[in-house]
């Protein structure tokens, strides 16, 4: 199968990369109500949502700098050959608009969102926002039955609330994933755990209902090729969702973000642990918690979307093999 070219990128022997309006890696902008958006198979989304952030935020500006350091993605992937956008269609279908004065409502926003997208059958690629984005994707995405999840972070994101009953935070998307019915718990593996923590709350949970949690000691010691390898065998070959927090990599190589965690992975490990994953079934994919404020050079937004381009070249050639 290969892509129409109304949505491949422009290229930057066409137009400077500093010049034209930003799109996510140059592609062609279309939204729900334009004509073509039925023929989108990959769909870039930005989620500017922070609004479950419990300590420093800033995510809400992370798809704006992911989309405009996107600029400097290229057509070919430089080590395994692979060309998405010549495999299939590619678009940037815009950002989610968030209630930023409320949790719930933003959540039922972007689960509609996202339903629209499932409908079409559009494989969403999306930006975050902080990581309770991942909670109302997950909605839409897993609604004929629960999917196994690979999640890079540094944190489990498995605790039962905050402050006393706060439900919804960016520390607790996949308990409620999970009490929900849309993960099944025995097909998540959580890559990179690390850091001080308050209690075990959350690890006990994950004994509890069968989550393989790899601290990132273990990660160092076995490297990245055997612990990928167990990534695979967990997930199998049923649908998968795909969450990566930027402060999976060590904060020396991504400092924009909102809860950075010492003794991560460098930047060439945050590549290459996607790049593990081809062939596995990603029905949806998501890069969050990139926070500019915290880094203006911008350097964590563009590790933020080369990772974004090796999640693109593991799900086009899965998507053009049907």
């Amino acid at each position: 199968m290969t892509s129409d070219p109304f949505f491949r990128p422009v290229s930057g022997f066409d137009l400077p990369r500093f010049a034209g309006v930003p799109s996510f890696m140059r592609l062609p902008h279309v939204t729900p109500e334009d004509a073509r958006f039925s023929e989108v198979q990959i769909g870039l989304v930005g989620v500017p949502w922070d609004s479950g952030t419990t300590n420093r935020p800033g995510p809400r500006h992370g798809p704006r700098q992911l989309r405009d350091a996107s600029t400097m993605i290229r057509a070919e992937h430089g080590v395994t050959g692979v060309r998405p956008f010549e495999m299939v269609n590619c678009a940037d279908l815009g950002d989610v608009g968030p209630n930023p004065a409320d949790i719930s409502e933003s959540m039922d926003r972007i689960t509609a969102f996202y339903e629209r997208l499932r409908v079409a059958g559009i494989t969403p690629l999306t930006a975050g926002g902080d990581h309770l984005t991942s909670l109302p994707v997950l909605r839409a995405l897993a609604g004929d039955a629960p999917l196994g999840m690979v999640h890079f972070d540094s944190h489990t994101d498995l605790f039962h609330s905050y402050f006393g009953g706060t439900m919804y935070t960016h520390g607790t998307p996949f308990r409620r994933a999970v009490e929900e019915g849309l993960l099944d718990p025995a097909r998540v593996v959580q890559i990179g755990i690390r850091g001080t923590a308050y209690d075990r709350e959350d690890r006990d949970f994950a004994d509890s209902v069968g989550i393989r949690v790899i601290p990132v000691e273990e990660f160092h010691a076995r490297g990245v090729a055997d612990v990928m390898e167990e990534a695979r065998q967990i997930v199998g070959s049923a649908p998968t969702y795909l969450s990566y927090d930027i402060d999976f990599v060590d904060p020396a190589f991504a400092p924009g973000t909102g809860t950075p965690e010492v003794g991560g992975p460098n930047s060439f490990q945050a590549l290459q642990v996607v790049r593990e994953l081809a062939g596995v079934d990603i029905v949806g994919a998501d890069l969050v918690e990139v926070s500019p404020p915290f880094d203006a050079s911008g350097a964590t937004a563009y590790l933020g979307v080369s990772i974004m381009f090796e999640m693109l070249c593991i799900m086009a050639p899965h998507l053009a093999r049907g």
